[in-house]
């Protein structure tokens, strides 16, 4: 049997008739989002939201994001990114009893074939995250208790280094530590993140980073050590992190939008060119 757990990413909801930061309409590229999950088939068993879920952390931007998730009839596991507000987002989903009730939002999810592992990577005030010794503490005793459960962990700022200059000055803050923690437990498959609007997958730490692009406006790939931040329609995407045990965990994009359909092979057939 495999599992599917649906990413998606900064998603930077505003209020109603606003636009959020950079004049994208941000509530019409959800609501596509999350028509183009519900048309899947196979249907994804979760989605998972990875960070920036709203755009200026108002209450009235959470509403909002509670209306345009009300179509997702599976469930759905939520992590704060620098533009949220934990206790907005609390107060938004409190049927959501993963969600601790005061502190860090971290928590695991013991319900799939896939253990599941929030970690909350915010720094209040600051764009950039990081994992502070309570939280690091809290992870590798949480790791430690099924060392043995293949396990995803997703939070919203990559652990990493892009080569994104402008976006690594406001990234994640000394990520040795929890390299170190996570080198100690190889049952994870995969850290999922948001954060740079972009597709990216690194080699880390005895497994592998994967950076989930926005359900919005991706950020330009200006790589230069002066380069400014530029925001691009480049098309928006769901990651799928497919599990299950013969193939362990692999990872597809699925760009959201209407393409054209050139041409549908029933069958390859073996023919030259297929």
């Amino acid at each position: 049997m495999t599992f599917i757990a649906a990413q998606i990413s900064d998603l930077h909801v505003s209020e109603r008739g606003k636009d959020a930061d950079g004049n994208y309409q941000t509530c019409d590229h959800l609501a596509r989002a999350v028509a183009h999950i519900m048309a899947m088939n196979p249907r994804p068993d979760i989605v998972l939201a990875t960070g920036d879920l709203v755009d200026w952390a108002k209450p009235e931007e959470y509403e909002v994001l509670k209306e345009l998730f009300a179509p997702l009839d599976m469930p759905l596991y939520l992590i704060p990114g620098n533009h949220d507000s934990r206790e907005y987002l609390r107060a938004a989903f409190p049927g959501h009893d993963y969600l601790p009730a005061e502190g860090f939002i971290n928590y695991a999810v013991e319900d799939y074939p896939l253990r599941l592992v929030g970690l909350d990577s915010q720094i209040e005030g600051e764009i950039g995250g990081t994992m502070c010794a309570e939280r690091l503490a809290w992870l590798d005793a949480t790791l430690s208790a099924e060392p043995t459960r293949p396990t995803l962990v997703f939070m919203h700022h990559p652990p990493i280094t892009s080569g994104i200059e402008i976006m690594d000055r406001h990234g994640f803050d000394n990520p040795a530590p929890m390299m170190e923690v996570i080198r100690r437990h190889p049952q994870v498959e995969r850290v999922v993140a948001g954060h740079l609007h972009r597709p990216i997958t690194v080699s880390w730490a005895g497994t592998s980073v994967s950076v989930a692009p926005s359900t919005a406006h991706q950020i330009g790939l200006e790589m230069g050590d002066d380069a400014p931040l530029v925001l691009v329609m480049e098309p928006p995407a769901v990651y799928l992190h497919t599990w299950n045990e013969a193939t362990g965990l692999v990872t597809h994009t699925s760009y959201v939008g209407e393409y054209e359909e050139r041409l549908r092979k029933e069958k390859l057939g073996g023919k030259p060119g297929n």
